[in-house]
């Protein structure tokens, strides 16, 4: 059978000894209280609890699943869950960091997210169940109308009602903007919601009385795509003026569907069959409202996969050191028994410390994540909850996408440990690489994860944000290059900081003239830079266990994390060459392969001509073909011209005049030196845009010459075809802005 330690020394260790957590939060109104006795006791007894009532339950919930009654639509869930949820509520835990105008204790997310690793590492599919309610908490107290806060958050906070956030349907996954459920307004100002949602994590079950759905629906007047998204809160029974339950809404579990993991954990198809809900911040803005839960959600699931890192080290471990098996390449080690333990083989120390490494590594990361959300949230300082903002948005794709990769990898390993054993059912491994699997799917595949940080995170600010991570490399480089004993770890950290700073250059340059290059490089980009943020807190960790030793401590913990740091730089940070150099490899070798994978040539659409679609309008005379020049805010015209032309209806604009030097110099006015000299006449800034009527294009793209770098955008002719509207809709700094052009000709 397993067993499970709480990590709370190496949680102490990241809090108090490298993060200085209560130097952090006492800056804080809300939090100056706060120090390390009460955060120590606070997970001591949190621990406690993971360990004593929610392990015990894994193995048999993963055994037992969730079962529903087709008749009442009702799901029970395994034997024991619904007693410790009672228990986890009559020990305050769901309210730990919640808002104490609601009933929550106000703790820091700090000790929150310290508190959730351990529940994970119990038993993931049970921390599902209230897992998702800190989201749905946090959505509403961000977006809610103050009659919603004060229905939902009180019994949300003190865990008497859970909640779920219903997205997906069964056409579209991760592409909302095809979702298909409706919201018909009501006289009474609620809304009639009816749909199906499919992959609905805890849709119902049994462990409360009532449960709050948020729903994204589309009203009537909804335009098309993500644009006409609203959110909207449903309740399983609808809830009185006073709080008290009243009729059953009509939202209900149509299926369970059948996985191959987290079994005890209900994942629903919801039926919506006019099911009353009210909306939730302003009519389709939804998907805006509701990125704050499955943010929190993306950081959740990096938080379930460094939890099973953990638990199966620690089991992998102890198997380790008791299994015996043949004898050391090196001579016998024990030689009172028939074997050694396999402890003493150098790939069984391979398997585990790589779990190790990850396992503490992540936690560092997480750790980290949640003290910058406790900065966003409530530092007094408006640029320092900006910074932390932005540093926690390009930090959330790596803790989902690198810790979940690395939570596979971590439970496959130790699952080898056992050999025959860790397919055998008993022993528990095999459970945790098949739960561990499902992590790196649901809330946005890892890919998706990786377009988001190239494309949006780094890309789309010119890597602003990543180089201001970057400067806590540089400071922690400048404060220990001089230090022999850290140069194992501060130089290579240092020489990767170099490549990854060229290698983004290199990839957007790519990505402007093949937009394909970004999809073929980002996966592997995201690895790159996940190392290098392990590698930052690896090197810092160091840099505290040195310290602990200089200042005369002889606690083992201290050389044996240095030990672990040498492994994880020499034997898992070296993988960013191959990542490298596979993405350099290009996009050709994967898109050029229709033989290869017996891909039928696309058919296409028969798109009528800018110039037919234009006479069908009250601008049959006008078409954006011909010369344009771009005017300044200021209202100056650009001295460049571009040209468009039409073919089969799509839209090219190229550059075919700069009056002068000066102006060419002006279009690279930011540019790297190497780029100076470019030319600019007969570049392509604008690309793929079609007709969509009434005198407008759409799903083309621009060019930014400055930046490099290609935003989506929107055209639409004006003034009786004599101005044409450039509006960004898709990336920054584009995004909702417009730039005007005038005819020249």
């Amino acid at each position: 059978m397993p067993v499970y330690t709480p990590p709370l020394r190496d949680m102490q260790f990241v809090m108090h000894e490298m993060l200085h957590v209560t130097d952090e939060l006492s800056v804080m109104p809300r939090h100056t209280d706060i120090d390390a006795d009460t955060i120590n006791a606070v997970l001591e007894e949190g621990g406690k609890f993971a360990a004593e009532v929610i392990f015990p339950l894994n193995i048999s919930g993963d055994a037992q699943g969730c079962q529903l009654d087709s008749a009442t639509h009702a799901v029970t869930t395994p034997s024991g869950f619904k007693e410790a949820y009672a228990q986890y509520v009559q020990g305050g835990w769901p309210s730990l960091s919640c808002d104490p105008e609601h009933g929550g204790q106000g703790l820091p997310l700090v000790l929150n997210q310290c508190f959730y690793e351990m529940l994970n590492s119990a038993n993931q599919s049970w921390t599902m169940y209230p897992g998702l309610s800190h989201g749905a908490y946090e959505c509403l107290h961000a977006h809610g109308t103050p009659e919603q806060k004060k229905l939902y958050l009180p019994k949300l906070t003190s865990g008497e009602w859970t909640g779920t956030m219903c997205l997906t349907e069964p056409h579209c996954g991760t592409d909302l903007g095809l979702l298909r459920t409706k919201a018909e307004p009501m006289p009474d100002g609620t809304y009639k919601i009816t749909g199906q949602k499919i992959f609905i994590s805890a849709g119902e079950h049994d462990l409360v009385p009532n449960i709050v759905h948020l729903v994204l629906a589309r009203l009537p007047d909804a335009p098309p795509g993500s644009k006409g998204i609203s959110l909207f809160v449903v309740p399983k029974f609808n809830v009185k003026a006073d709080g008290s339950l009243g009729e059953r809404n009509s939202v209900y579990c149509g299926g369970l569907e059948h996985k191959m993991g987290i079994h005890a954990n209900a994942t629903c198809q919801m039926i919506l069959d006019g099911a009353v809900g009210t909306l939730v911040g302003e009519p389709h803005k939804g998907l805006h409202a509701m990125f704050v839960m499955m943010n929190a959600a993306r950081l959740g699931v990096g938080n379930q996969s460094l939890g099973l890192t953990e638990v199966a080290y620690q089991n992998a471990l102890a198997y380790a050191k008791d299994r015996v098996q043949m004898r050391s390449l090196s001579g016998p080690k024990a030689k009172h028994l028939p074997a050694d333990p396999i402890i003493v083989h150098p790939d069984v120390r391979k398997m585990l410390l790589t779990a190790k490494a990850y396992a503490e590594g992540g936690r560092a990361l997480a750790v980290y994540c949640a003290l910058l959300l406790d900065k966003e949230l409530h530092h007094p300082d408006e640029k320092v909850r900006q910074d932390s903002a932005e540093m926690v948005a390009l930090l959330t794709p790596i803790v989902k996408a690198f810790l979940t990769d690395n939570g596979f990898e971590a439970t496959n390993a130790c699952m080898q440990v056992f050999g025959g054993h860790g397919f055998i059912k008993e022993w528990g491994m095999e459970q945790y690489v098949r739960d561990a699997r499902i992590n790196m799917i649901y809330e946005g595949t890892n890919t998706i994860q990786s377009l988001d940080l190239l494309g949006r995170k780094v890309l789309a600010n010119q890597g602003a944000t990543l180089k201001k991570f970057g400067k806590l490399i540089a400071a922690l480089v400048e404060e220990e290059g001089v230090n022999e004993k850290m140069s194992e770890f501060i130089s290579p950290l240092a020489t990767l900081g170099d490549q990854l700073t060229k290698f983004t250059m290199e990839m957007g340059f790519k990505g402007m003239q093949n937009p394909d290059e970004v999809g073929a490089a980002c996966v592997d980009y995201l690895r790159v830079a996940g190392h290098l943020v392990f590698g930052y807190f690896w090197a810092r960790m160091a840099q505290t266990a040195y310290r602990a030793i200089a200042e005369g401590s002889t606690d083992p913990f201290y050389p044996a994390k240095l030990q672990t740091a040498r492994f994880y730089f020499a034997r898992l940070f070296p993988e960013t060459a191959t990542l490298m150099r596979r993405a350099r490899s290009g996009s050709r070798v994967l898109m050029d392969t229709d033989l290869a994978l017996g891909v039928e040539p696309f058919q296409s659409v028969s798109v009528p001509s800018a110039a037919s679609t234009a006479a069908a309008s009250e601008d049959a005379r006008h078409s954006p073909v011909g010369l344009w020049r771009a005017v300044y805010k200021e209202g100056k015209p650009e001295k460049s011209l571009v040209r468009i032309t039409e073919s089969n209806g799509v839209l090219t604009g190229k550059v075919e005049v700069i009056h002068d030097s000066e102006q060419a110099k002006a279009l690279c006015v930011n540019c790297k030196d190497e780029r100076k000299n470019q030319p600019m006449l007969g570049l392509t800034i604008l690309r793929h845009a079609k007709p969509q009527g009434d005198g407008v294009w759409d799903g083309g793209e621009i060019l930014d010459p400055i930046h490099g770098k290609t935003y989506k955008l929107r055209l639409q002719l004006l003034d009786g075809g004599h101005k044409l509207e450039v509006r960004g809709y898709l990336g920054m700094p584009m995004m909702g802005q417009s730039q005007f052009w005038i005819r020249a000709e």
